[in-house]
């Protein structure tokens, strides 16, 4: 940008200023300089408007006096002694204004080489022009407004200074969420409950003691040294998979009455070598022991571990195959693993996507040496369980059903696509459900497990259920965009439920808003202990796009489920009246717009609006 700035000095003399703050220092700004400064003193300019003084303001905030007769001096840095130039104008001498030009003796000896500059020494090394000093007696921002910001406890998300409540999840700037689970205010920072939430927890502990009684119990798995585990390397967001997931669970619980109080916890363990070699390479393995050497390390650039990691990975995976023995066994009745890190996305050789070790497949495993001999994993989390579906994608003795977020592999990790259902004669045994869109809901999950999840299961008929029970597609997630409420949840794990005679592992993946992975971790855990939630899957409607996906997945399995001929005719037909509807939309708004707009305004207004169905003729 180039303007010319006139004003008068304390001499009522006339100064121009011509400032070139865009490409100072380029090779034309000098030239330009003169250019303007010979424009101003041409013969037909007005003498009254002539100037006696013309400054060259680069954006670097250096100075030139330019002089009537073309010739140039430095007035210095910033326009230093710029009040003397203006009040003896061009009265003054070139050695006058050299000697006006005083500088701090504490000035470095660039400084003061760079007041003795000419203009032929500018012109020829622009590149000795820093723009490192304070230039804020011409910038019309003096100085950076420093920006505060704050993230949130709920969701990670940032907010700016001055916000009380996240923008996202409308949580408050200091909620007690962490501390008191899903039952804190979203609304306050009170430190201890209100009587509000009290109520609230009273009337969930009510509801508790209706559940039938049972004589084997649910057990949950958990230790405190699994949130040892966290991002050692300060960024510039908070990592989503932190500790405070499994402390707003735990809190929850414990208010509630659930754990401690109706189930019952199980001892931890570390797994062994020879455990997790029968899921991962000793590569894989040695590279996670190897980070307890290490104070932080990545395995991706989202997949982090510290010297605790090792321990906690560890952990996890004991404590999910301690829980399939026992519960397999007989001697608890089905299970929560309260784990991390999680474990879908961890393959054979590698760990990535927050996951260290695979604690389904680890559990799976354990389940089958304690006799099961077909189980069934249901991984529905938002993100495709790629970890697992690798491990057991040629066996046919485990039976992988996802449901995720897919759009065409553009959502993370990119796998899962509809059309991978095994290998090496294998086919079948892997049941992909991808989401071509975020925002699916209870309505589409629960269709698809109508439709496609509980008949190709019961056809299978396992001895033992797992699920990876990612909380990210739950409503307000903010890496999964997806709306499934807890009782969504809890519907599902009803309906898994009746497999395997009851025999559930449930096994924590991901889940990142704390108030919605601890609500429904709650209401889960309330249907392993014998509540029921109430449904009617006839009323199910499922929307467009989950009514596309599931045919897509049925025309596909049916290859190799046969049984499930009979929904994807049923849902077909059903397709068809969803196209006709459409076209029959599309076609009414067709005849809404045959009409040209501008009869609106004229005279054939009232046939604009007849046609528009705004007004009716009566007949």
């Amino acid at each position: 940008m180039v303007y010319l700035e006139p004003r008068k000095n304390k001499g009522n003399e006339i100064i121009h200023e011509l400032f070139l703050s865009d490409l100072s220092g380029s090779w034309w700004s000098l030239p330009a300089a003169l250019w303007m400064d010979k424009w101003l003193r041409r013969s037909d300019y007005p003498s009254q408007h002539r100037p006696s003084t013309l400054i060259l303001i680069t954006q670097n905030g250096f100075h030139i006096h330019l002089i009537e007769d073309g010739e140039a001096e430095n007035i210095g840095q910033n326009g230093k002694d710029r009040n003397s130039l203006e009040e003896n104008g061009s009265e003054l001498s070139r050695e006058a204004i050299a000697n006006g030009i005083s500088l701090s003796d504490v000035e470095s000896e660039k400084a003061r080489l760079r007041q003795q500059l000419t203009l032929q020494d500018i012109y020829d090394n622009p590149d000795d022009l820093d723009d490192d000093e304070d230039d804020s007696d011409w910038e019309p921002l003096q100085e950076q407004m420093a920006v505060t910001k704050w993230f949130c406890t709920n969701c990670t998300m940032i907010n700016f200074d001055g916000a009380v409540q996240c923008d996202i999840c409308g949580e408050h700037r200091e909620s007690e969420i962490v501390k008191h689970g899903f039952f804190a205010s979203p609304f306050s920072q009170e430190a201890n409950l209100t009587q509000g939430a009290s109520e609230v927890i009273e009337k969930y502990k009510e509801s508790l003691l209706h559940l039938p009684v049972s004589e084997s119990w649910t057990a949950v798995g958990f230790d405190e040294r699994m949130l040892l585990h966290s991002e050692v390397e300060m960024k510039s967001h908070p990592h989503p998979e932190r500790p405070d997931r499994l402390r707003a669970i735990v809190a929850t619980l414990a208010a509630a009455g659930i754990f401690p109080g109706k189930c019952q916890s199980i001892a931890a363990r570390e797994i062994t070598q020879e455990e997790l070699l029968k899921v991962h390479s000793l590569g894989h393995i040695e590279a996670v022991e190897l980070t307890g050497q290490m104070l932080s390390s990545y395995f991706t650039p989202d997949t982090y571990a510290n010297e605790h990691s090792a321990q906690a990975a560890s952990l996890a995976a004991g404590l999910c195959a301690d829980l399939a023995s026992e519960i397999y066994c007989g001697r608890a009745k089905n299970g929560f693993a309260l784990i991390r890190p999680p474990g879908h996305h961890a393959g054979v050789h590698q760990p990535m996507g927050f996951c260290l070790h695979n604690n389904a497949a680890i559990a799976s495993l354990a389940a089958q040496v304690s006799g099961a001999k077909k189980v069934l994993i249901v991984d529905w989390d938002v993100h495709h369980g790629n970890g697992t579906q690798e491990i057991f994608e040629g066996s046919k003795s485990v039976l992988y059903i996802s449901l995720h977020r897919h759009e065409g592999g553009r959502f993370y990790p990119g796998t899962g696509s509809a059309q991978e259902v095994g290998t090496e004669g294998a086919e079948g045994y892997c049941v992909n459900i991808p989401w071509n869109c975020g925002g699916v809901g209870d309505n589409d999950y629960i269709f698809a497990f109508q439709y496609v999840v509980l008949p190709i299961a019961q056809e299978f008929s396992p001895d033992f259920t797992i699920i990876s029970s990612g909380f990210d597609a739950a409503r307000g997630d903010p890496l999964g965009g997806c709306d499934v409420s807890p009782f969504g949840y809890a519907c599902m794990a009803h309906m898994l439920s009746t497999l395997s005679g009851g025999k559930l592992l449930v096994i924590l993946e991901g889940g990142y808003n704390l108030r919605s992975i601890s609500s429904s971790a709650a209401a889960v855990i309330k249907v392993l202990l014998g509540e029921t939630p109430e449904y009617a899957v006839d009323n199910i409607a499922p929307s467009r796009t989950g009514l596309r996906t599931v045919l897509q997945v049925l025309k596909i399995q049916m290859q190799h489920w046969p049984n499930l001929s009979n929904n994807f005719t049923k849902l077909q037909s059903l397709w068809e009246k969803y196209l006709l509807q459409s076209k029959k939309r599309r076609k009414k708004r067709g005849r809404r717009t045959a009409v040209p707009i501008w009869w609106k305004w004229g005279n054939k207004r009232l046939l604009y609006h007849i046609s528009r169905r705004k007004l009716h003729l009566k007949p």
